[in-house]
């Protein structure tokens, strides 16, 4: 009975080493809050207030179109009763082409500041990157996850294998990252047809 005890004794504690082995050879992790780096990286501010800037051009350019088309189907109301079924019909159709080129023409406006704001960004998420990959390699990181997106499904975790601020730190000591030679895709110019309304 003796010897049986000390057999089970003797297997849980080769099991326990096995595990304390097995422990230490686990992978090196670390996690970031990607929106907290985000918000605080170098060049964040400067990227925004082009694309701001940029947006509101683009946001007058649609107004104008908007109050345009609009002082068209106005005058359109206003005169159809006096006019005769040809020229209502005419008017009508022209003014539908009307609606369309500026509906095609507010469309590629969005599509434009959409690509936009990838080009802004992406100098920053590139400068990012490269600091989250050189950080994983000289820390000997297996892995660095993400808990700062919707889809985190980390519930619990050790502190001290938070390296935000590190990250943070390293882009700091870059500064901001150099802007992308492309230039704006919005044009500034008023849209042919576009007019403003009058007074």
């Amino acid at each position: 009975m003796k010897s049986l005890i000390r057999g089970a004794v003797t297997m849980v504690a080769l099991s326990f080493v096995g595990a304390t082995t097995a422990f230490a050879q686990a992978p090196k992790i670390a996690f970031i809050n990607s929106q907290k780096i985000l918000a605080e990286a170098p060049g964040r501010a400067a990227a925004e207030a082009t694309y701001d800037r940029e947006m509101g051009a683009a946001r007058v350019q649609l107004q104008r179109m908007d109050d345009s088309l609009k002082m068209m189907v106005a005058s359109f109301e206003k005169e159809a009763p006096a006019l005769d079924s040809a020229r209502r019909t005419a008017r009508g159709t022209a003014l539908s082409t009307r609606e369309a080129e500026f509906s095609k023409r507010a469309q590629d406006l969005q599509t434009q500041m959409q690509q936009r704001q990838s080009e802004l960004a992406r100098p920053m998420m590139e400068q990012v990157s490269k600091v989250l990959d050189d950080m994983r390699t000289q820390g000997g990181y297996a892995m660095i996850f993400d808990v700062g997106t919707p889809t985190s499904v980390v519930v619990a975790a050790d502190k001290s294998l938070d390296i935000t601020d590190q990250v943070l730190a390293r882009l700091k000591q870059l500064g901001p990252p150099k802007a992308t030679a492309a230039t704006p895709t919005i044009p500034t110019q008023r849209p042919a047809g576009v007019t403003r309304p009058q007074e």
